[in-house]
């Protein structure tokens, strides 16, 4: 339990020194907010400015999660169909490495002009960077299943969707959680990239759009306030899918099991 606690005690700590030290340097050297606000005037621009954050807070998240779930969905089902069989795996994986390794910088203005919707862009360009992970990790565990077990199912005369259920899947299972994982912060990281090549303005505006905006109008507190909301979702949303993959292997996987002990 003491183990446990100070997993959590020493970074809060460290954060918490680390911030004394940035408003103490502040207030000492009277640097004004336009430069570098302290941590007592963003979070107190975080309160003020709540529901303007909050509104593209959502636009953003929902962006991210959108294209995480369309991730999961093409990524395993084009897993499944590469471990079936070896030629569709080598035709169309190299092309998968090209969209993975394309700057989505540059190819987000060519996506927002042909789509022609600025939402469907933002997700697809946010689906882009997500995708490569959860399609490469997974396929990865699918074939790592023990051929030994797959030449004792193939004795038993085992149909391919039992050896799949049964021997292939859970094999797969680490492999797609550790994609899954890093995933979830490449969803948003490319959602806030799409928005900032966007430049969307309005009601319907993300996070990124709110950073730019402050940055115009030399409101530097709240530029910092819509940071802080980025990056706490993305330790959020980590979190969370850390949780998902302990709670789903902690009961058999020996990473989950040596984190328990």
């Amino acid at each position: 339990m003491a183990e446990r606690w100070s997993r959590v005690v020493a970074p809060l700590v460290l954060g918490l020194l680390a911030l004394g030290l940035w408003e103490g340097l502040v207030q000492a050297f009277e640097i004004p907010a336009y430069l570098l606000p302290g941590p007592i005037l963003i979070f107190r621009t975080l309160v003020t400015d709540w529901r303007t954050l909050m509104e593209s807070w959502w636009i953003t998240m929902s962006i991210s999660l959108a294209a995480l779930a369309v991730a999961v969905v093409l990524g395993v089902v084009l897993a499944l169909l590469f471990a079936s069989s070896k030629w569709i795996e080598r035709s169309f994986f190299p092309y998968a490495v090209i969209l993975q390794v394309t700057p989505i910088v540059a190819i987000a203005p060519l996506i927002i002009i042909w789509v022609n919707d600025v939402k469907l862009s933002l997700l697809i360009c946010a689906w882009i960077v997500a995708f490569f992970p959860i399609l490469s990790n997974t396929t990865v565990g699918l074939n790592s299943a023990d051929h030994n077990l797959v030449d004792l199912f193939r004795l038993y005369r085992a149909r391919w969707w039992q050896t799949l259920l049964h021997l292939k899947l859970p094999a797969a299972m680490p492999y797609f959680l550790a994609g899954l994982r890093i995933s979830g912060g490449l969803s948003l990281i490319g959602a806030v990239v799409a928005e900032f090549v966007a430049g969307t303005g309005g009601t319907s505006s993300g996070l990124a759009y709110r950073i730019l905006e402050s940055g115009y109008q030399l409101r530097i507190p709240r530029m910092f306030a819509a940071l802080l909301l980025i990056s706490v979702s993305g330790i959020l949303l980590f979190l969370a899918l850390s949780l998902l993959s302990h709670l789903c292997l902690r009961r058999w996987h020996e990473s989950a099991i040596k984190r328990e002990g």
